[in-house]
């Protein structure tokens, strides 16, 4: 039951994640720099600050003793993630929702998966890391040998989405039009690996600021807290994802300001040209659907764990979510029947690592 919860959870997340950015679609007379800042300060600063708040018992006094190299680092992790969000935006435009996402947070799920448990192979190094399975934990286990065929499924899945990228960029080469008029392979992919491995890092800082999490888990369990259970506080993880998101900002904001005074636009906070209402809300409507994929996959992880499990699930379901908006905006419009059906084919493969991971976290194989 518990693993089952995990999977709705982490589904839900992928949803929100996958969903998140439509409706900056339907913002108008903006500038990028503009709807990408708005819609971040709900994303990173208010949606994170309101969630703490409801959610983290102690949150203000757990932060002022936790020890200030741990929110160091999941600050600066947070930093680095920052850096990968800034870019996938551009792996989007150039790949379009459908490729760009199969291909960035396909790198990102499995540089997030199995970056930590690589790293904690290598002699000393893993002293230093926060505490969790390694490769070798993984390969010994049953759960883990399940779990990384899982990762095998994704990575061939991945492979098909990326030959369908080719399929489509060779179909399309004289032929660019709509949603695809941008579509740029190389670029993109360039772009798209440098954001998916930076995204990754977020799955890193979650595992940074564990002692945090831990804290308010320890307050809710001895205040009889609802949502408590199995020894797991159901929104435990909310104070992790502050820290991290105010890393987040930090790269967001100073980026986002660059470009309002290069390219002096920052009249369009005001400009009465544009729906400014309405483009408001939809900015806060996107930043609030980006933040509650964080705040889902909290609740899943208090399930299954943060491992390998947890991260390929809520990135497996965000390709999928984002490859059916893909084909609502008709970004493989255009192609032959044998593209279409390769690209299916890697989400269906992607589909198949979904159920992998879920059955890694059963009776079955433990």
């Amino acid at each position: 039951m518990q693993a089952l919860l995990g999977i709705i959870f982490h589904s839900l997340g992928g949803i929100s994640s996958g969903s998140w950015y439509m409706p900056f679609n339907l913002v108008k007379k903006w500038r990028w720099e503009i709807y990408w800042i708005v819609g971040g300060l709900f994303s990173w600063l208010i949606m994170p600050y309101i969630a703490t708040a409801l959610t983290s018992p102690g949150w203000q006094d757990i932060l002022s003793a936790t020890d200030s190299s741990t929110i160091r680092l999941t600050y600066i992790l947070g930093v680095l993630w920052g850096i990968g969000g800034l870019t996938y935006g551009l792996g989007i435009r150039y790949l379009g929702m459908s490729l760009g996402n199969s291909v960035l947070l396909g790198i990102t799920s499995l540089v997030g998966s199995l970056g930590l448990p690589i790293l904690r192979d290598i002699g000393s190094l893993g002293e230093i890391l926060p505490a969790g399975d390694s490769f070798t934990d993984m390969l010994s286990t049953n759960s883990g040998q399940v779990v990384l065929f899982g990762i095998l499924v994704l990575m061939v899945g991945i492979v098909f989405c990326g030959m369908a990228g080719l399929k489509k960029d060779k179909e399309l080469a004289n032929v660019k039009e709509g949603v695809n008029s941008e579509f740029k392979l190389t670029t993109g992919l360039i772009i798209a690996g440098i954001s998916g491995v930076l995204s990754a890092f977020f799955s890193f800082g979650i595992d940074a600021g564990k002692e945090m999490g831990e804290a308010v888990r320890d307050i809710a369990i001895t205040n009889n807290f609802s949502f408590v259970s199995d020894g797991k506080y159901l929104f435990e993880n909310n104070i992790i994802f502050l820290v991290i998101l105010w890393g987040g900002l930090t790269t967001n904001l100073l980026w986002s300001v660059a470009l309002i005074f290069k390219n002096k636009t920052g009249g369009d906070f005001v400009d009465t040209k544009a729906p400014l209402l309405k483009n408001y809300l939809f900015c806060a409507l996107a930043g609030t659907t980006w933040f509650l994929q964080f705040f889902f996959y909290g609740m899943g992880e208090t399930k299954i764990g943060n491992g390998a499990s947890s991260w390929i699930l809520h990135m497996s379901t965000i390709i999928l979510t984002a490859n059916m908006w893909g084909f609502y905006r008709k970004e493989w419009a255009g192609v032959s029947r044998s593209t279409k059906t390769t690209i299916l084919l890697g989400i269906g493969l992607i589909l198949l690592s979904i159920i992998i991971m879920g059955i890694a976290k059963t009776d079955l194989v433990n």
